[in-house]
């Protein structure tokens, strides 16, 4: 997937562009204009942004479409990035928005009520694997790690986009509670009780798929 974006100056910057943090990339590129800064953080997020988009939108032609959206709106919004935020979530943020708009623009937007008001503990929840292995023998134990990546990829699909949403944010693109809140707008509470459920709903469909043996 090739970007393109509006014409941006681009003489050398004559810096060591790796050495500099996403924050530092961004008000650089905000101050000079330089476009060997925007196209760093361009390459920075490119496959995991575009992952991100494309499973929340399920079309890999719309979520090409939002990254480049989403990436015109950091060239066009850099003058109101914040000084002590932190570039990750912000662009996100951007990138939800610009998904979110696409879903309109296709009609294919689906209005998912999620009424589930239980709660989890803190942030450290491990990974998602290991939210669905009790520390009893069960059929997990038979599949290879790549097995079980697939099946937890295939399971995620399935859920409910506000379950699918908070899924890809927390564990996929390892987004703290807070970050996913700030990120689709809702309370870090709200994304906690997605987060849990689920969770139960991913470790039903592990059940169902994957019975005990007798």
């Amino acid at each position: 997937m090739k970007a393109t974006f509006p014409e941006i100056a681009s003489q050398n910057t004559g810096v060591n562009l790796s050495s500099l943090t996403d924050e530092q990339l961004l008000t650089r590129y905000r101050d000079t204009r330089h476009r060997d800064y925007f196209s760093e953080l361009v390459g920075r997020y490119q496959r995991e942004l575009y992952s991100y988009l494309r499973r929340y939108l399920q079309d890999a032609e719309l979520a090409e479409d939002a990254f480049q959206a989403a990436f015109l709106q950091v060239h066009l919004k850099c003058g109101q990035f914040e000084a002590d935020r932190s570039f990750r979530p912000w662009l996100y943020t951007i990138a939800t928005n610009q998904a979110i708009d696409a879903q309109r623009r296709s009609k294919r937007h689906r209005m998912v009520s999620l009424d589930r008001t239980s709660s989890t503990g803190g942030d450290d929840l491990g990974t998602l694997m290991d939210l669905l292995v009790s520390s009893e023998p069960n059929p997990t134990a038979q599949l290879n790690s790549e097995e079980r990546r697939t099946w937890i990829s295939d399971a995620v699909e399935q859920l409910p986009e506000g379950l699918r949403q908070v899924i890809d944010l927390v564990y996929f693109q390892e987004l703290k509670y807070r970050e996913a809140a700030d990120v689709l707008g809702i309370p870090v509470g709200t994304v906690k009780s997605r987060v849990h459920a689920a969770v139960l709903k991913l470790t039903e469909m592990w059940n169902h798929s994957h019975p005990e043996s007798p």
